[in-house]
């Protein structure tokens, strides 16, 4: 995976797979718990951890004394997949010195390959789709009772509202809050609306209840997350709470992501909000003025494009072009200076050809991200890409396409980095930084990481930091 570090719609690539942790009082069955792929994988893990601490399961970072091992997958490309695949053929090495294990597939994957686990790799003994955690108790009965089990079956409705998630391997300062499900876009070469469903949104009385709890919990953070937030809409009544200002958006029919932002941001005034992620065509500027007027809503938006040129993007069904995006970008400079800018980009896709590459390059180039998530081109199965359209371009063509892509933004987000010296931003503390216990690590409004100096602050504490050099990901500086 080629990417450029930050919190967009994808974890940290270091996160992927590791065992999640949580306390429960159970019954003695233990539960080992993997996650790859997007945030919105990590946020299900939570739910997922939530209806199994409630059937009994408790948590174990110990994989040879787990009872039940599951894995959340992710199938946005094929090298996703194939590291799921290489990790179950691990656990099943281990599962020939303890055959009473059972392993479980969760997630985009499960939904995509389905039956075949059982029929033709035999490697699992569970396969659980995206909207049907809930069945995850009686499907683990079954496999006490000797039975594989299998529920892929997707739904319009499911939205895990009433559960309230686990938060797992937390750090106590910034968690997740799903808004939407599932994606009705159907960009071409896209597999999510295959493996999440139809979209849906979430009952926004919900949201702002545990945006609520976050905060009654100490966490200083949450993060929107949904394929496409923009398209939030719920029909369906007033809020019960009525917040101050916010008296018309309690007694609306209906509420839209500007609104449901909005009502978030009053309703934890001393919480940053952050969201991913947005479709550029679904943008709307009341979403831009939300941004600009509540000072607790981060100025940084996590934009994909995909492709610099029209050509590409009519291809991907993308529904914008490259001046439509291109406008977006200038409204969002001009309703929020200074706004923080990251991107998806996908090198070499079907019938890409040099001309398109350099609009990509000169793309870039006018926007100047400030970070940002890259891929060559990886056709997935049953998608209209793959049907209709020829993977034409040689894998060693896309390779140094998307070299080219990564130095682009290399250099953007260096430039970009260096423009902040000397000045003071507020930071975010979440933790200490991984090349030093000394040193902690936090991140600016606009989603920028910042080391510096422990002294004697902790994680979830706002810090002024003022910038003294600048990499081409991180700035090191010193509180003020």
């Amino acid at each position: 995976m080629n990417t450029l570090k930050g919190r967009g719609n994808l974890l940290d690539e270091e996160r992927q797979g590791e065992p999640i942790v949580i306390e429960s009082a159970g019954t003695g069955k233990k539960l080992y718990l993997e996650s790859y792929g997007c945030a919105m994988n990590f946020s299900d893990s939570e739910i997922v951890a939530s209806i199994l601490t409630k059937d009994g399961y408790e948590t174990t970072t110990n994989l040879e004394e787990a009872d039940l091992v599951l894995l959340n997958t992710c199938s946005i490309r094929d090298k996703a997949e194939q590291t799921v695949r290489k990790r179950l053929k691990e656990l099943n090495i281990v599962k020939k010195k303890s055959p009473e294990l059972k392993i479980g597939v969760l997630g985009c994957m499960a939904e995509r390959v389905r039956e075949k686990f059982f029929e033709e790799e035999k490697l699992v003994d569970l396969v659980v789709g995206p909207d049907a955690y809930r069945d995850l108790p009686n499907l683990v009965g079954e496999l006490d009772d000797g039975r594989k089990a299998v529920n892929v079956i997707l739904s319009k409705e499911e939205t895990y509202h009433n559960i309230e998630p686990v938060r797992l391997g937390s750090n106590g300062v910034s968690a997740f809050v799903s808004i939407t499900r599932g994606c009705d876009n159907m960009c071409t070469f896209c597999v999510v609306p295959f493996t999440r469903g139809r979209e849906r949104s979430r009952d926004p009385q919900t949201i702002v209840d545990e945006a609520l709890k976050l905060y009654s919990d100490g966490y200083k953070e949450v993060t929107l997350l949904g394929q496409n937030v923009d398209s939030y809409l719920w029909y369906g009544g007033g809020l019960k709470k009525d917040f101050e200002k916010s008296s018309s958006l309690a007694q609306a029919s209906s509420i839209r992501f500007a609104n449901l932002l909005s009502l978030v941001a009053l309703a934890v005034p001393k919480m940053r909000i952050r969201f991913s992620t947005s479709n550029p065509q679904d943008m709307a500027d009341e979403v831009l003025y939300a941004i600009a007027e509540h000072k607790n809503i981060c100025n940084y938006i996590h934009l994909p494009v995909q492709s610099g040129s029209s050509r590409i993007l009519k291809a991907m069904n993308r529904g914008h072009n490259r001046e439509e995006y291109l406008d977006l970008i200038q409204r969002i400079r001009r309703i929020i200076p200074n706004c923080g800018i990251s991107q998806d980009m996908i090198a070499g896709f079907s019938g890409e050809t040099e001309d398109d590459h350099y609009e990509t390059l000169s793309l870039m180039e006018l926007v100047k991200y400030n970070f940002g998530y890259m891929y060559f081109y990886s056709e997935r199965p049953n998608t209209f890409a793959a049907r209709k359209l020829e993977d034409d371009v040689p894998l060693e063509i896309k390779k140094r396409r998307l070299s080219e892509i990564i130095d682009s933004q290399r250099r953007h987000s260096k430039e970009i980095l260096s423009k902040c010296i000397d000045k003071t931003f507020e930071v975010l503390v979440e933790g200490a930084s991984k090349k030093s216990e000394d040193d902690l690590f936090g991140r600016t409004s606009e989603n920028t990481v910042i080391v510096f100096p422990k002294m004697n602050f902790k994680p979830g504490d706002f810090v002024n930091v003022k910038v003294q050099r600048a990499t081409s990901a991180t700035l090191i500086g010193e509180s003020v």
